[in-house]
């Protein structure tokens, strides 16, 4: 068998690491208990199966980084501003004792 990329591993990696918390989830939506399917679906979505074409295998691979990416960025929205952000706007706006304030605290105090 040929040798995985970088990227394909980390994906494969990520689809057990799925497996193994119960997160990792079929086509069809049901959760997948079976060892042998989740390597199934990670060599599928990493583009390393012997079922497909090289050229299948480099587009299961795009799509898979394409979706990863837009996860990251939507995680990224969700958590909001990070403290050192909340800290810079605390000083534009010259509020005493930011310096000792949490991150939730930063939040009250800017009232987010």
């Amino acid at each position: 068998m040929a040798k995985e990329s970088k990227a394909q591993q980390e994906t494969v990696a990520r689809v057990m690491h799925e497996f193994k918390h119960g997160e990792l989830k079929s086509g069809s939506g049901r959760k997948v208990r079976n060892p042998r399917q989740a390597i199934a679906i990670g060599l599928s979505e990493a583009g390393a199966t012997n079922r497909k074409s090289p050229k299948q295998n480099r587009q299961a691979l795009a799509r898979t980084k394409r979706r990863e990416r837009k996860g990251e960025a939507a995680a990224a929205q969700e958590r909001g501003p990070t403290r050192a952000e909340l800290y810079r706007e605390a000083t534009e706006r010259g509020i005493k004792g930011r310096s000792r304030m949490s991150k939730a605290e930063l939040e009250g105090a800017l009232h987010r």
